[in-house]
């Protein structure tokens, strides 16, 4: 079996406390680990800057479990997310975790997956991408390094509280044809021929045919609120939600 999930969102509280969300997504794991084939995750696991020597403090259980996963010869594979773009080389030095930061297309057990996070894809939300250019920017990069880790990582805590609200809210689901990154994949349709176009930052499960009449826009949706992932045994694709009572995919 082929696992996806994303949006964990590690240091932000919700339904749960960010500490019981991960004990929570050390069970999951613990039960995909089973027959898991591969494990895809699609970004926003949490908040990351990667200093050359120093690490932010916390998900040891998250991340010791990624490395006994790993370990055993499980393939893990990870994708940067809007939250956590700073990943560079430790995933892939620590734990053995493949780490992409643009969307590949891969062939899995005989169809064709376009993956990646989806922030900044699509039409509109021009003020995101004009912000991430600058937070992808080496240059900016360089000088947040410069900053202490106590102070960089404090202020990053705050910038994202500040965006996120004291308390997250579940997002209202669009139309299907108003999702932004269902377009994306609607034009990306036209040029890539994949059976799949898996993405999460929207932080809803969705499943909706794309307007080719063959290729399927699956977003994973998140672990804030809805607890969902994606399995796939080759023949079918489909949403699952672990200790949740949201068990609702939309778009179909």
């Amino acid at each position: 079996m082929i696992y996806f999930a994303s949006d964990f969102h590690l240091g932000v509280n919700a339904d749960r406390t960010s500490q019981e969300r991960e004990r929570q997504l050390v069970r999951w794991l613990d039960l995909i680990k089973k027959d898991a084939e591969a494990i895809y995750l699609v970004g926003d696991l949490f908040f990351w800057f990667e200093y050359k020597r120093a690490i932010p403090k916390g998900y040891v259980r998250f991340l010791g479990k990624l490395a006994e996963i790993s370990d055993s010869g499980i393939p893990v594979y990870f994708f940067t997310g809007n939250h956590d773009m700073w990943m560079f080389n430790y995933f892939e030095e620590e734990l053995g975790i493949k780490t992409y930061r643009q969307p590949i297309v891969t062939e899995i057990k005989g169809k064709t997956f376009f993956i990646g996070h989806g922030d900044g894809k699509g039409p509109n939300d021009y003020g995101y991408k004009r912000l991430k250019k600058v937070f992808a920017s080496p240059i900016c990069q360089w000088l947040f390094e410069r900053l202490h880790p106590n102070f960089g990582i404090w202020l990053a805590e705050k910038w994202i509280a500040k965006s996120k609200g004291k308390q997250p809210v579940p997002p209202t689901f669009r139309t299907i044809e108003q999702e932004w990154i269902y377009q994306y994949a609607n034009k990306k349709s036209t040029q890539v021929p994949a059976d799949y176009f898996i993405f999460g930052h929207r932080h809803l499960p969705i499943d909706a045919v794309l307007e080719n009449g063959n290729s399927r826009y699956i977003n994973l949706g998140d672990w804030l609120f809805h607890n969902s992932y994606v399995a796939f045994d080759g023949t079918t694709i489909k949403h699952c939600f672990f200790e949740s009572e949201r068990e609702v995919v939309y778009g179909k």
